[in-house]
């Protein structure tokens, strides 16, 4: 009697939900960095699904600043639209994907207004994995800005000398500057108290790459005082080395220069941001 009794007892035991949930069982093995990275990135990507009017910026501002700037200045700088679509396409495109990297930052910044940020700290994934995250989905909007540009582009007219490789290995070279740029624009994100004082800081150093630079016009027409800044500006050099690469008349030491600086770039900086993301308060 009393052993059916202590079997009925076991039988409740194991069919009890409560009991089942809290009892010992095998752990799934502790994911790594490159899966937490994903994990984050792919909470970036949810996060466009669920507010799909953050596709906007890289939706419609490569539409209006092609559109804008090849019908504005065309005639006035390079006699016609057609041929000044040659020079301004790689341009253009560069600026449009920097622009988009202000947008790093701010949704980082608004993240920690929000309180989310403390939550990701007291988890236990590696300690990066938000911000690589973060940077790794946006660089799927950088992609999709270049995509829509460099399509617009040669809805108007504009072609290719170096093929679809030339295109494609300057989308390329323009994502690897683009990734180690963010990192400035992610440490003013975890400086600055307000979204919008990242926004409006971000563009106060980007201006000044972006419109002084070989974007919109030859730097020979400049005078000698701002040749002299876009002859350093890394900016300049992306947009030479892009232009080649699409034109098919890239070099080595163009394509290179951009590479080393992405990597000095984010060799400083990413470390800087990883600091300062470990010390917040």
């Amino acid at each position: 009697m009393s052993s059916e009794i202590t079997t009925q007892q076991s039988a409740a035991v194991e069919i009890n939900p409560l009991r089942a949930a809290i009892a010992p069982r095998e752990q799934p093995p502790r994911p790594g960095p490159l899966a937490n990275a994903l994990t984050f990135g792919w909470r970036a990507l949810l996060k466009i699904k669920h507010v799909p009017e953050q596709l906007f910026d890289v939706t419609l501002t490569p539409i209006i600043f092609t559109l804008m700037f090849t019908y504005l200045f065309g005639g006035a700088i390079a006699g016609d639209v057609r041929t000044y679509l040659q020079y301004l396409l790689p341009g253009i495109l560069v600026q449009t994907v920097l622009m988009i990297t202000v947008y790093t930052g701010f949704t980082i910044n608004t993240d920690i207004t929000k309180g989310v940020f403390d939550r990701f700290r007291s988890l236990p994934v590696w300690r990066p994995s938000p911000i690589v995250g973060a940077l790794l989905g946006d660089t799927v909007r950088y992609t999709i800005a270049s995509t829509i540009t460099i399509g617009l582009g040669f809805a108007l007219g504009f072609r290719a000398g170096g093929g679809i490789t030339g295109v494609l290995l300057a989308l390329a070279l323009l994502l690897v500057f683009a990734f180690s740029l963010s990192w400035i624009f992610t440490a003013l994100g975890l400086v600055l108290r307000s979204p919008n004082a990242v926004m409006g800081t971000s563009m106060l150093i980007l201006m000044p790459l972006t419109f002084a630079s070989n974007v919109f016009a030859d730097p020979a027409t400049m005078p000698p005082f701002l040749q002299a800044w876009v002859g350093v500006n890394p900016v300049s050099h992306l947009v030479t080395a892009i232009r080649g690469l699409m034109a098919g008349t890239a070099t080595v030491s163009q394509v290179a220069w951009v590479l080393v600086a992405s990597a000095l770039l984010t060799a400083v900086v990413a470390p800087i941001t990883m600091r300062l993301y470990r010390n917040r308060n």
